[in-house]
């Protein structure tokens, strides 16, 4: 089939777009309307000469062309470097913004205003607390249970204990289970991690922020009251801003397509977690100090930048699918790893990581791959600063994304163009065969 693409010529604004596609065993032509940038799949569909005597597909491993849904939450240009949250740019978020304020921005479409972040504060921090079932079932798990197994299936099982979250169609119970995981999430991750360590859990101190109080929950020992370090307590509320929404991405679109067979929001967000545990995705991070601690020195950075480029291995933390130059999230962790490091020690692989930075940003076979850090690069070293075990790291990436997902959930709830996720296949099995 060869595609043609009308000439280019002026056209009024209203003008509707179209593409010409003529098909060379027929010599029929089609001409399919295009739409924000795509054309759609069903009217590509009614083009035949399908494999399985239906229409045309699209086949896109990955999803690399493909847009599933339309979405009003995040902006993203990967050629420009820009991310912004309900238009917002991400950098004047991060900067003037607490993370519920930006909890409230994704879900609502609007910043709050003063008495409207009062009462969401409120109501995020009453309901903090788990059911003390919800301890117990934290007990079961092995000592040894690495803490995002543990949220995952704690999340997951927050849904028998709210059987009322199965009504998602009316929208009091849909907010309250979303207040809910908003403000959950950090118990539980705390919880996960203080099982994990063989530590007594630490309740909520419902006089600290969202952030402080999730540091209480981790740090606490034998202190009467728990005061985070102002430092490191915004440190980790921009880290949680950076991650709150990205878009299409894997753990995202799980929560869409598990969503969108009516699922309770709880079920939709544990299968996010489930996404986001994978190595490719929430434990990026973590592969890029394994990385750096293999380097080992800065000497022994020319050594692997040349296996990088033989293909012996991989640059962890640099390159993005989706950004094709510096990723924003990327230049703002960077800016705050000086504060958190002036409070914590000196990480002995910061110098590691900011030369060989340096190094990959000067050398052609790098730039002209298109090839810069990314939001993970620098994330690990400043959680690991701060004193988080690495077996935390998707932990804290969780919940940041909590808003995001939840946001993500509901849109493509109420989307009346969703339909339940079906994607098509191409079958390349036997033919018809029979039993001798």
């Amino acid at each position: 089939m060869t595609i043609v693409k009308p000439a280019p010529k002026a056209r009024a604004s209203t003008e509707t777009r179209t593409l010409t596609i003529r098909d060379d065993s027929t010599g029929e032509t089609y001409v399919l309307p295009v739409e924000d940038g795509a054309i759609k799949a069903s009217d590509l569909a009614k083009i035949p000469g399908g494999s399985d005597g239906a229409g045309l597909l699209t086949y896109d491993p990955g999803f690399m062309a493909t847009a599933a849904v339309k979405s009003a939450i995040t902006y993203i240009d990967g050629d420009r470097g820009i991310l912004r949250y309900r238009g917002y740019p991400i950098e004047e978020l991060a900067e003037r913004c607490s993370f519920l304020e930006i909890a409230h921005l994704l879900l609502g479409g609007e910043l709050p205003a003063e008495e409207e972040l009062a009462r969401w504060q409120d109501e995020i921090t009453h309901h903090t607390f788990i059911h003390e079932n919800i301890k117990k079932f934290i007990d079961g798990f092995r000592h040894d249970a690495h803490p995002m197994g543990i949220l995952m299936s704690t999340v997951a099982a927050l849904s028998t204990f709210y059987p009322e979250a199965k009504r998602i169609a009316d929208e009091r119970a849909r907010r309250s289970q979303i207040v809910r995981l908003i403000a959950k999430m950090p118990t539980i991750a705390a919880f996960a991690y203080r099982h994990a360590a063989g530590l007594p859990y630490v309740y909520p101190d419902n006089d600290l922020s969202y952030t402080g109080n999730f540091l209480n929950m981790m740090w606490k020992t034998t202190e009467l009251k728990y005061d985070p370090d102002p430092v490191l307590e915004r440190a980790l509320e921009v880290l949680f801003i950076l991650h709150a929404d990205h878009e299409q991405n894997c753990s995202t679109s799980t929560v869409r397509v598990v969503g969108s067979s009516r699922s309770d929001p709880y079920s939709a967000v544990a299968a996010g977690i489930g996404a986001l545990y994978g190595p490719l995705h929430g434990g990026a991070n973590e592969q890029v100090l394994r990385m750096l601690e293999d380097i080992g020195s800065v000497d022994r950075i020319p050594e692997h930048i040349e296996r990088v480029k033989k293909g012996e291995l991989r640059l962890m933390g640099f390159g993005h699918r989706i950004y094709k130059s510096y990723d924003p999230r990327a230049k703002l962790i960077k800016t705050i790893a000086d504060d958190v490091f002036a409070v914590t020690r000196r990480s002995p692989l910061l110098d590691i990581a900011l030369e060989l930075e340096k190094i990959a940003l000067e050398d052609e076979y790098f730039v002209s791959h298109k090839l810069y850090p990314n939001v993970d690069f620098y994330s690990g070293l400043i959680y690991q600063a701060m004193g988080f075990p690495v077996e935390m790291f998707t932990s804290l990436f969780a919940i940041g994304r909590t808003p995001g997902w939840l946001a993500q959930w509901e849109e493509g709830l109420l989307d009346p163009d969703q339909r339940i996720a079906r994607p098509r296949q191409i079958y390349t099995g036997a033919d018809l065969r029979h039993v001798d």
